[in-house]
């Protein structure tokens, strides 16, 4: 019996994103078992030497549920302008983006943008007299004909409210990332009382709580002192972490924070931790973006201070990054196949965005595990 989909499947990876959407293609060929058949479109986005730059799509997409996946921070991406060799910026992800829905000319059935890490996503509301990015940004795609919009962990999910008629799912990655600290640390009990969940700021409560809800574990915060007096590199600095919660000696500590810029803030936090007797420091963290290079992670590994990242592979991740002792990936292809595979079905995709019963069911399993090892011993 033929598959019952929305529209034929069209997998676009913008520039930067080949490698992800290969395993994506992968996962989604081998369970429609069409091996010799890829979903993937080939598409270029050609440059001048002024900068200008057009796109091109090498195959008709009429009538085709299209899905395009944008990693807006790649800034392994470059290209050339009046001899020069450019980093690509967000802005110039964002600007190939659109140019690649546009050269879709409005024949697609559907348009689904998958963009990680929200474009803008910081600059979601308006404190003085200041532009409102992320918004505009939505905006403008919906407006160019992109039905959905699906992101993860974005920084505040309520600047969906500027396209209110239009599909937007945030993502969160909770089940995939414990699942890979069991699969790094076999020995660890996500118990009450082995445990502790810490958020670094105000802003972080809400992924704490769920972890500390489904975990059934306490939870902990710090709050930020700043400076509002001085302005440095766009930001207000921290004076300094004020830690509130219950004592964690000698308990494993879980960090869950939405990104890593610089990585000042949360090394600070877990200094504070490892001064406040914790075991282990672990580091919970979608985007690990790390701005100001690896080398006070490098440094607060060394001293102890934590003892793994782990990020996903939704944006771009160096070589020398991966090879770090301290970095564990978090793959998402399966789940991001997951997601584009249901969507091409039309049918909901509720079960996969609410991990609680995957978490309960490694729990379980994690619990199972711990003890059997304890009763070799």
């Amino acid at each position: 019996m033929k598959e019952l989909l929305y529209g034929e499947l069209a997998v676009i990876g913008m520039r930067g994103c080949e490698g992800f959407v290969e395993q994506v293609d992968r996962y989604l060929r081998e369970w429609r078992g069409h091996e010799e058949e890829s979903y993937l479109i080939e598409t270029d986005c050609p440059r001048f030497g002024s900068g200008e730059a057009k796109a091109l799509i090498h195959q008709s997409m009429r009538g085709r549920d299209v899905y395009i996946f944008s990693d807006c921070f790649n800034y392994g991406v470059t290209y050339n302008m009046r001899g020069f060799t450019v980093p690509m910026s967000p802005d110039d992800h964002f600007q190939d983006l659109k140019r690649v829905i546009a050269a879709i000319e409005g024949k697609a059935r559907r348009i689904s943008v998958i963009m990680p890490m929200l474009y803008e996503g910081r600059q979601h509301k308006r404190s003085s007299r200041e532009s409102l990015d992320c918004a505009l940004a939505l905006q403008e795609l919906v407006n160019m004909g992109v039905t959905n919009i699906i992101t993860f962990d974005a920084h505040d999910a309520r600047v969906q409210n500027a396209i209110p008629l239009h599909g937007f799912d945030n993502v969160h990655p909770t089940y995939q990332m414990l699942k890979a600290l069991v699969r790094a640390y076999p020995d660890i009990a996500l118990s009450h009382d082995q445990v502790t969940i810490i958020s670094p700021d105000e802003g972080a409560m809400s992924r704490c709580m769920y972890y500390s809800s489904v975990l059934g574990v306490d939870i902990g915060m710090f709050y930020k002192r700043r400076n509002y007096a001085v302005i440095v590199n766009g930001k207000n600095p921290i004076v300094a972490h004020e830690y509130l919660g219950k004592d964690i000696k000698d308990k494993d500590v879980i960090v869950v924070d939405d990104m890593i810029s610089s990585g000042e803030s949360i090394l600070d936090v877990s200094a504070q931790l490892k001064a406040k007797g914790a075991r282990r420091i672990f580091l919970f963290v979608t985007f690990g973006l790390f701005c100001n290079g690896m080398k006070i992670f490098d440094e607060a590994y060394e001293q102890g201070l934590i003892d793994k990242v782990f990020t996903t592979n939704l944006v771009y991740q160096p070589t020398e990054l991966r090879e770090r002792p301290w970095y564990q990936e978090v793959n998402m292809c399966k789940y991001v196949s997951y997601i584009i595979d249901t969507l091409n079905h039309d049918e909901s995709i509720s079960t996969l965005l609410d991990p609680v019963q995957r978490i309960h069911t490694l729990l379980d399993k994690q619990a199972k595990r711990v003890a059997e090892s304890k009763t070799e011993e």
